[in-house]
Formats: structure tokens, C-alpha cells, sequence
């Protein structure tokens, strides 16, 4: 009976977590339209935000690799 609590009381703090996911997703979309009526690129501003979180080992070695393919393709 004890797992049958359990298994409720995870349900129940997933679904909490699940509806937070949600109405900070909705936060995040209205910043970025927010921005957007401000003379700001969303598309730009999320690269940016991607490009934060990674580690800088991480972004030296995509930056070598997109000059190494835009190269590639006669872009540089």
C-alpha cells in the first residue's frame, strides 16, 4: 500500500513541475516578444542564450567548425 503513496505522491510532484515548465515557458515567450516590440531579434537572442550555457571549450570548438565549413563551401 506504501508504494501505491509513493507512486502517487511522484505523480503529483511531476505534474506540479509539469504545469511550472509550462507557465515558465509562457513567461519566456513573452519576453521575447516583449523584446522583439523593441527593436530586438528573438531568432538571435535565443542563439545567444544557447551559446551562454555551453562550456568555452565547447563554443572555441563550434566556432572552428562553422568557419571550417562555411570555408568549405566558399563562404569566407
Amino acid at each position: 500500500m506504501s508504494e501505491n503513496i509513493a507512486l502517487k505522491q511522484y505523480i503529483e510532484r511531476i505534474e506540479r513541475l509539469e504545469e511550472e515548465k509550462k507557465e515558465t515557458s509562457t513567461t519566456i515567450r513573452d519576453i521575447y516578444a516583449e523584446a522583439k516590440s523593441s527593436g530586438f531579434d528573438p531568432k538571435i537572442m535565443k542563439l545567444i542564450v544557447r551559446l551562454r550555457r555551453m562550456k568555452s571549450h565547447e563554443l572555441r570548438e563550434q566556432e572552428e567548425l562553422i568557419e571550417t565549413y562555411m570555408n568549405a563551401i566558399g563562404m569566407s
